[in-house]
């Protein structure tokens, strides 16, 4: 009967969730947002160098002026205590456009457009004829901010304009500092008294810096700063395209490339991936970095992001021990120190299969062989926590007893079991037959063992218990699916689609709660269309995809609700990446030069395309189309001949790179 319901809610639930988007697509790959008479609204978003991270407040205030703010990260400049949190963090309200004057007369930026395309763009009236567009942006390698403006003037008569000039230092109490004083400096270049004829206009930037009281200062050129932003996004750009007949979907796959990648740090102990959010960074954490965000960066083929990867696991490797004492939750202050306040989380399940799956398909052996004792130790201490019931014990899982999680969660099995599972791939590829034999029969009985366990009624479907005695419908069933456990999938699916999980804004984390994560409803998304349901988990992808990326707080995957304001995490777009590669193509390492994918297209498409894959040490293209019923597969690698495959839809292809 909750089959038969499915659909009914399905359209039900999007039509109750019908929503106004505030912006558009242009054609030119960013999205823009064109104010209407009267509207106000407000957002934020984050953007990221190697060492700093902003979080910029924009919009229009009611009174239809413009809404601007800042609030910068400076990751490399710690404080005491050099926690978790221990970053310079500076806030900066004010528009510069307050002190300016136009005739000698005070003027109000009335916004006209905002635009995002790995920067924010805005466009604006200061008179009748006075335009001012500013872009909004940080340093990809510098500790600064940069607000970069052009003033055009297109009325008739020359125009007198003073933009005041600063250059105004805030220096830190060094008592406060690991390294000392700090000097945050604010400057605004090529201002003054300006003579402006029709038609003509003005460059002016302001730049916010930080750095250690005994270093120099900078000269900053924002002509110079934004070519190295453009080139930056560009180049993501061209790496790991999808084209499918969905063009939001398209886009916000773009765009999530760039949130997922921007967000790396150049600490002392080299590149790291850091969550954000104001908080997070220059720290390392085995879920967002370990498990989510380096197994994608084994495909995107960005530089930077598989360095960061290669150091974390380096950092967490680190920790291992003979007495297999867990390995912390958390490597904090450039590798200073570490945290583990919520004991462990399931942590060496996500290392051990994050690991894996990053030297599968990073494929290379020397890569493999170094993360091995990693991979080994991490599947060996989980061997260790089995309990008697065959299952695999934790304190407690990622979200560190927000929610109850027992003392055997479902999320700490799943990911042991595709720990084991990827790790028997890898130990083939390295030789290592009698580990992989005992790998792949530990999953076989941990799959069996968390049926009996976990298996059962809750809420009136037949799907998963999170945790022993858990009466309640919880986001992270979806895991099963997500690793290919297909036992319960149909009641699973329901009950993850039904109106006691299911919300405007996702998954929420649990039935009858107004909590939601990101993180779970897109893991829910990948294990959807990995168990075939492809065109229910199209038609709500599809309207996640809609409201993330044109809808009210815009342009990426968010990290909860009400937790951190629905902050724009950097892992999270790496999921949502994750969630149509190895969701919607269900591609899977399976070698070191080999992989399998089973890409069931939504009715509507008849093809897709994912380009510039750079996995297993090349660089190929996958094509699917829909050819007289079966699906025609194309694999274009570099400097080879192509491989055509007919697939039937059913077991998946199975495709070895020459």
């Amino acid at each position: 009967m909750r089959r038969l319901l499915l659909p009914v809610l399905l359209c039900s639930g999007l039509t109750l969730f019908a929503q106004q988007p505030y912006w558009k697509l242009l054609t030119d790959g960013s999205i823009r947002w064109t104010v209407q008479p009267g509207q106000a609204h407000k957002d934020h978003m984050e953007m990221s160098g190697k060492q700093l991270s902003a979080i910029v407040h924009y919009g229009v205030q009611p009174s239809g002026a413009l809404l601007l703010s800042r609030k910068l990260v400076f990751p490399m400049l710690r404080t005491i205590p050099n926690d978790t949190r221990g970053n310079l963090v500076k806030e900066f309200n004010g528009n510069i456009t307050d002190s300016i004057t136009i005739n000698g007369r005070k003027i109000t930026e009335m916004p006209r457009s905002f635009s995002i395309h790995g920067y924010l763009q805005t466009t604006g009236t200061l008179s009748k004829n006075m335009i001012l567009e500013r872009t909004v942006f940080p340093s990809t390698d510098h500790a600064a901010y940069i607000e970069s403006y052009i003033l055009r003037n297109l009325g008739p008569e020359t125009v007198a304009v003073n933009v005041p000039l600063i250059d105004s230092n805030h220096i830190t109490d060094e008592k406060k500092g690991v390294y000392g004083s700090y000097v945050i400096n604010t400057k605004l270049y090529n201002g003054g008294l300006l003579t402006l004829k029709p038609q003509e206009a003005r460059h002016f930037w302001i730049v916010i810096s930080a750095r250690k009281k005994s270093e120099d200062r900078y000269y900053y050129s924002a002509d110079y700063e934004f070519a190295k932003r453009s080139a930056l996004v560009r180049s993501l750009e061209n790496q790991l395209i999808l084209q499918t007949p969905d063009p939001v979907i398209n886009r916000m796959f773009a765009f999530a490339k760039i949130r997922a990648a921007e967000s790396i740090y150049e600490t002392k102990e080299g590149l790291m991936h850091g969550p954000g959010g104001g908080e997070y960074y220059a720290a390392i954490w085995a879920n967002d970095q370990a498990e989510y965000i380096n197994p994608f960066f084994a495909y995107l083929g960005n530089a930077a992001g598989m360095e960061s990867a290669r150091n974390s696991y380096r950092l967490f490797a680190g920790y291992m021990n003979p007495t297999y004492k867990p390995i912390p939750s958390s490597i904090i202050a450039e590798g200073a120190g570490y945290w583990n306040g919520a004991g462990d989380r399931g942590d060496q399940a996500m290392i051990g299969y994050g690991a894996s799956q990053f030297a599968l398909t990073s494929g290379d052996t020397i890569e493999a062989a170094t993360l091995w004792p990693l991979i080994e130790w991490c599947n060996t201490y989980l061997l260790r926590k089995k309990t008697a019931d065959g299952v695999i014990a934790s304190q407690s899982d990622e979200l560190e007893g927000r929610f109850p999680a027992g003392k055997v969660n479902l999320s700490t099995n799943a990911l042991a079991y595709g720990s084991f599972l990827y790790g028997s791939h890898l130990a083939t590829a390295l030789g290592k037959t009698t580990t992989a034999v005992q790998w792949r029969q530990e999953a076989r009985e941990l799959r069996q063992h968390m049926e009996q366990y976990f298996g059962g009624t809750v809420e009136g479907y037949q799907t998963y218990k999170y945790y022993e005695g858990n009466d309640k419908l919880r986001s992270w069933i979806c895991l099963p699916l997500v690793m290919g456990i297909y036992d319960r999938k149909e009641q699973t699916q329901a009950a993850l689609l039904s109106p006691k999980l299911w919300s405007p804004n996702g998954l929420l984390t649990e039935s009858g709660s107004s909590t939601y994560w990101d993180r779970s409803t897109l893991y829910a998304f990948r294990g959807l269309f990995k168990a075939g349901a492809t065109d229910t988990a199209m038609a709500y992808l599809s309207f996640y995809s809609n409201k993330r990326l044109l809808g009210e707080h815009v342009p990426y995957a968010i990290e909860a609700w009400p937790e951190g304001n629905q902050r724009h995490l950097s892992a999270e777009s790496g999921l949502y990446c994750r969630a149509l590669v190895e969701g919607l193509l269900g591609f899977e390492p399976t070698g070191l030069r080999s992989f399998s994918i089973c890409p069931w297209l939504p009715k509507k498409w008849n093809q897709l395309s994912l380009k510039n894959i750079a996995a297993f040490r090349t660089t190929f293209d996958l094509q699917v189309q829909r050819v007289s019923g079966k699906y025609r597969v194309t694999v274009n690698e570099t400097g080879k001949n192509s491989q055509t495959f007919s697939w039937n839809g059913k077991a998946p292809l199975n495709i070895t790179l020459p």
